[in-house]
């Protein structure tokens, strides 16, 4: 079950016009008016959008009267952070190597260089 939410959760993020809805609504709860402003799309077109996070579980939309604010909820982010974090260490290592590869080539080739800086001085 949680990889099928993993698999929502990364379809919705994959998005970028959806990933600035969830930025903005980190800031605090919007309503879909506010939230459009900044894209050159329609409101059906954010609402679209929100539809698409409501299904992941990113976020929610309350009534209030007319206004329908929308909330972050960080669950979801949460799962999905924890499930890429466990990757961190395998990526850390493999920079790591790397990291020490890279030293050696330099070293190498700063080695060849003063040797050949000798040569050419004899």
């Amino acid at each position: 079950m949680a990889a099928d939410h993993l698999s929502v959760t990364f379809a919705a993020l994959a998005d970028p016009t959806r990933r600035a809805i969830l930025a903005r609504l980190a800031q605090g709860e919007a309503s879909v008016t506010e939230l459009a402003k900044p894209f050159d799309l329609s409101l059906p077109g954010v609402s679209k959008h929100l539809k698409v996070l409501q299904r992941a579980g990113l976020i929610t939309q309350s009534r209030n009267a007319q206004w329908r604010p929308c909330r972050l909820e960080p669950a979801r982010l949460k799962e999905a952070s924890e499930w890429v974090g466990e990757y961190r260490g395998f990526w850390d290592e493999s920079f790591q190597r790397l990291d020490e590869v890279l030293k050696d080539l330099i070293q190498k080739e700063k080695q060849d260089d003063e040797g050949r800086e000798d040569r050419a001085e004899n």
